[in-house]
């Protein structure tokens, strides 16, 4: 058995790990799961101990899993709860994020290089912070929208951003390309919202416990349809894979309550418990760990980008802090919006291919978002403090953070 096909069956080990190693730490240290998938990744990959190599079945199992983390993220908003003056503030500190990121990008390679720099350094990991926030409890809370509205607004927008500077098409063209991919997706949306989903409603609750599964299957057609009809039109994949997690969360929104939190069950089974952990696995695998090591420069580059993300994305996330916001919630808000690494990933990808960006350069961008995802959630969360304790000491008023 050769290296690629090793990985069919050492990442499903590596997944199941995974959660044991962050579940015997927890007590000492909340370290995001995340991680570990990521550093058991480069631990059998071909930069430490080669045991699997990159392949056609794996990577396109990671295409699956990367689709549905966008799609869980867009699942997951609540766009009442964001929708309005939050995603205003959040939009104005992604734009500050962008010309920030682009003038980091014009020190480091002063050339086209620096718009994919740019979109990195813009970028925050909205998929990556959901199942943090939903673990400690922060889902809903006014903590807890302000950060998502950072993230939607950090996730969506390079994406856009994406769509338009990094297609092989012209800037006009592609502009025109996006709008019309809006104009569609905007008319799905539409329907999803007018049409009443009481008999598709039924039939998912009819087929809960059965083979058909229709919910499920419903769900990856409408995933697989949105993200081909992306592709189609020569966009990012994960632009589809996100309006799709939105309009399935408009579909059941008027659903039963029981029926809904079995469906989201379900869905979180295929995403946490199969596809998202190859993603974050195979990411390790695949960072080119030798092109970092061997530039001096960009391997220097790795702490210096890692410090522009915080810097960068903290600072513009204060845009979104409400009145009122203590030090220690500032900085707890300042470090999640600095969590990023799967527009880095998705941007760095398409900067090589195109031969925008320097391999090394990519590495040394890729690691920043890995080391963030690493120290930022787990600095931010201890910042923030535990919610429990926080409402039992009467340290958390209704309607403050």
């Amino acid at each position: 058995m050769n290296a690629s096909d090793m990985g069919l069956i050492l990442i499903p080990v590596l997944a199941v790990a995974a959660p044991l190693l962050a579940r015997g730490l927890r007590r000492a240290v909340r370290v995001p799961i995340i991680v570990f998938e990521l550093a058991l990744g480069i631990l059998i990959g071909p930069a430490v101990l080669g045991w699997v190599a990159p392949g056609i079945v794996v990577d396109r199992l990671s295409d699956f899993g990367v689709a549905m983390l966008f799609f869980m993220a867009g699942a997951e908003i609540d766009f009442r709860a964001v929708a309005g003056r939050p995603l205003v503030r959040a939009s104005i500190g992604w734009v500050l994020s962008l010309v920030l990121g682009v003038g980091v990008g014009l020190l480091i390679a002063p050339s086209e290089s620096m718009v994919v720099i740019g979109i990195a350094l813009s970028s925050t990991a909205l998929g990556t912070l959901m199942p943090i926030l939903r673990d400690a409890g922060e889902l809903g809370t006014p903590f807890g929208n302000v950060v998502t509205a950072i993230g939607t607004v950090g996730e969506f927008l390079p994406l856009i951003a994406i769509s338009i500077f990094l297609s092989t098409r012209r800037a006009p063209v592609a502009a025109v390309v996006l709008l019309a991919f809006v104009l569609l997706a905007g008319i799905v949306i539409f329907i999803a919202r007018r049409s009443s989903h009481g008999q598709l409603h039924e039939f998912i609750r009819a087929t809960l416990h059965t083979s058909e599964q229709f919910g499920v299957r419903f769900v990856l057609m409408l995933l697989a349809g949105l993200v081909g009809l992306s592709v189609l039109f020569d966009l990012d994949m994960l632009l589809g894979a996100f309006v799709a997690g939105a309009v399935w969360r408009i579909i059941m929104t008027r659903a039963p309550k029981t029926d809904a939190e079995a469906i989201e069950s379900k869905l979180e089974a295929v995403a946490f418990g199969l596809l998202v952990p190859i993603f974050f696995i195979y990411t390790g695998v695949t960072f080119d760990l030798g092109s970092l090591l061997a530039s001096p420069v960009a391997l220097a580059l790795v702490p210096g980008l890692l410090v522009a993300l915080l810097v960068i994305r903290g600072t513009a996330a204060q845009f979104s802090a409400p009145r009122g916001t203590s030090l220690r919630e500032r900085g707890a808000i300042g470090m999640l919006a600095a969590t990023g690494l799967p527009i880095i990933v998705a941007v760095t990808s398409i900067g090589v291919s195109e031969e925008l960006l320097s391999p090394a350069i990519a590495a040394a961008l890729v690691g920043a978002g890995m080391l963030s995802v690493l120290l930022y959630p787990l600095i931010g969360m201890i910042l923030r403090g535990d919610r429990a304790k926080l409402a039992t000491a009467g340290a958390e008023p209704p309607g403050e953070l």
